[in-house]
């Protein structure tokens, strides 16, 4: 899908085809829209397939023609009615008259800008707009992290009495999706490092602030990302040993139930089988199952008491 906005008179408007100081977004694009703008644009049909590629490194490419930038952003999809945590590649194409995106998939940070929500956003303004671009992505990260920690610590008080794997299982993906995130950032990071230093990009004055506003975002997304894996990465290893410990008392305590169990089994065993009962004690008294009973319960006693003194129930 192709769309093209053009600022006029400070509102986004469509734009037409081979309008100067358009921002053209092409979401998901088909093989003919590729071709079509390859041609319209005389940019290599690779260029545009960048960001198509989910394993597509980070990079600033200059050419004569054309500087292109590839980041990773976050984004989030749900499976099963939960929220899972990914980055994918956007690529951003500045030419001589359009900027130019483009994303595998729809996402809300090039939505904010489509439906102008973006303060101050103007599509002839290129090197703002990378810039603005930059740090909208800087902070949909910080808002993704925040919700991670609040995940994970919604999963924290349900573990406090599981034996389960489940809520493990769930921490192991919001671990690998700070795992995805941390790479991803500090490969943002080092695009924004040579983008300070590239002169392709012209750095006016007035936006020397937002420059400064996105670098400090990442770089605390970074940290932020940093710090809430290691914590994730404690709190699985705490808590896959509180798993195994409440199945040890489950397990200790159904040991006791079958020793204490053993020895009442024993007495009624013996006396269940097949042999003559002229031996057996008070096989000819009249009240001889009571007695037997009894003293089964006794020593089931006795052997209750004998593992209270052993500390076996603590």
């Amino acid at each position: 899908m192709v769309n093209r906005y053009i600022t006029e008179n400070g509102h986004l408007c469509t734009a037409e085809e081979n309008t100067k100081g358009a921002w053209i977004s092409v979401v998901a694009p088909t093989d003919a829209e590729i071709t079509a703008l390859s041609q319209e644009f005389s940019l290599e049909e690779d260029v545009l397939r960048s960001a198509l590629d989910m394993e597509e490194r980070s990079r600033l490419d200059v050419d004569e023609a054309y500087t292109l930038i590839v980041v990773n952003i976050p984004y989030v999809s749900k499976q099963a009615d939960r929220e899972l945590y990914d980055t994918l590649p956007l690529s951003i194409i500045l030419t001589q008259g359009c900027s130019i995106t483009v994303c595998s998939q729809d996402c809300p940070i090039l939505r904010q800008f489509a439906d102008g929500k973006v303060r101050d956003f103007n599509t002839n303004m290129k090197s703002r707009f990378v810039l603005q671009l930059l740090y909208r992505i800087a902070s949909h990260y910080l808002a993704y992290l925040r919700s991670i920690d609040r995940r994970s610590g919604e999963i924290e008080k349900t573990l406090h009495k599981s034996t389960k794997n489940e809520e493990l299982l769930e921490l192991l993906k919001l671990e690998k999706s700070l795992l995805y995130f941390s790479t991803s950032l500090r490969a943002n990071e080092a695009v924004l490092e040579k983008l300070v230093r590239v002169e392709a990009i012209k750095k006016y004055p007035e936006d020397e602030e937002l420059l400064e506003d996105v670098i400090v975002e990442n770089k605390q997304a970074i940290e932020m990302a940093a710090i809430y894996s290691g914590v994730l990465n404690e709190l699985m290893n705490a808590f896959s040993s509180i798993i195994s410990n409440n199945l040890n008392v489950v397990m200790k305590v159904l040991a006791i139930i079958t020793i204490v169990m053993s020895v009442p089994t024993m007495i009624f065993s013996a006396y269940g089988m097949n042999v003559s009962s002229a031996g057996m004690p008070f096989a000819q008294h009249p009240h001889g199952f009571a007695i037997i009973a009894g003293i089964s319960a006794f020593s089931l006693i006795v052997a209750g008491f004998i593992l209270a003194k052993l500390r076996i129930f603590k």
